[in-house]
């Protein structure tokens, strides 16, 4: 497979979900995309990363969460377990050698818990080290510290009684559904309640002017984290998509260290 799109079955039989996926051949170490919420492949920092893998002759692979793009499932019933259980699946048979991980927004925790949960199963000889992490405006434990906490009492009515609530979106896009289940079933998933530890060099960008992470989240994430040789990129003007031709290329310089 070189950069068609190829899918993968997860999950058990009653809840099996087909994974788009694109895989490009290159050289190591190869580089992992997890996007954000109701984010696709397609994006503008995905694409950008699969040109920049095929000028440079790495290895990029990229999917789309169940709910979301190429894959199938409604995206209501997705959760963190849920996406990270078919990031573990895709890393596991898409994924060759050393990778750097490189995350946007949820992507930034479903990364962090992609780390977590190869560590658990330490030993496996199918599961490739981790060369580094970016994370591009790092939502962690956003859905319990980002929305629920953050929430007037008004939307946690509408979360507990009707199930569902739509987030205004900053960018003139429909609003973003947010289900209690996903709330709840984050709850599971939640990292800010202790060391995290990922065994790799840690890169973070993050605007200053985001409105949905923000910048004082990510000092919190620093702060969590194990390692040593952890950089916070503080972008001044940088909203939250960071998807400006200097927001790629700062990208891309980073990337580059790895």
């Amino acid at each position: 497979m070189d950069n068609n799109t190829a899918f993968l079955d997860v999950g058990s039989a009653e809840n099996q979900r087909r994974i788009a996926v694109r895989r490009r051949e290159g050289s190591t170490p190869g580089l992992i995309w997890l996007g954000g919420f109701r984010s696709d492949m397609k994006g503008t920092k995905a694409q950008a990363l699969d040109e920049w893998a095929a000028q440079n002759g790495r290895a990029l692979v990229r999917f789309d969460y169940s709910g979301h793009g190429e894959s199938s499932g409604d995206f209501a019933d997705g959760t963190i377990g849920l996406w990270l259980e078919e990031t573990v699946a895709v890393f596991k048979a898409h994924c060759r050698g050393p990778q750097v991980v490189v995350g946007s927004s949820m992507g930034g925790w479903l990364a962090l818990l992609l780390a977590r949960e190869l560590k658990r199963r330490n030993g496996t000889a199918d599961v490739p080290p981790f060369a580094g992490l970016v994370l591009i405006a790092p939502a962690i434990d956003f859905t319990e510290e980002l929305i629920w906490k953050r929430s007037p009492p008004a939307v946690r009515e509408d979360l507990e009684t009707k199930g569902a609530w739509f987030k205004p979106s900053e960018y003139g896009e429909p609003p973003l559904l947010v289900t209690r289940r996903l709330i709840e079933e984050g709850r599971h998933h939640l990292l800010f309640n202790g060391l995290i530890e990922v065994g790799c060099p840690v890169r973070i960008l993050q605007g200053v002017k985001d409105p949905d992470v923000p910048w004082q989240h990510a000092f919190d994430l620093v702060a969590r984290l194990a390692q040593d040789d952890v950089v916070l990129t503080l972008v001044k003007d940088g909203d939250h998509r960071l998807s400006r031709p200097e927001d790629i290329e700062r990208l891309l310089r980073v990337i580059t260290e790895f």
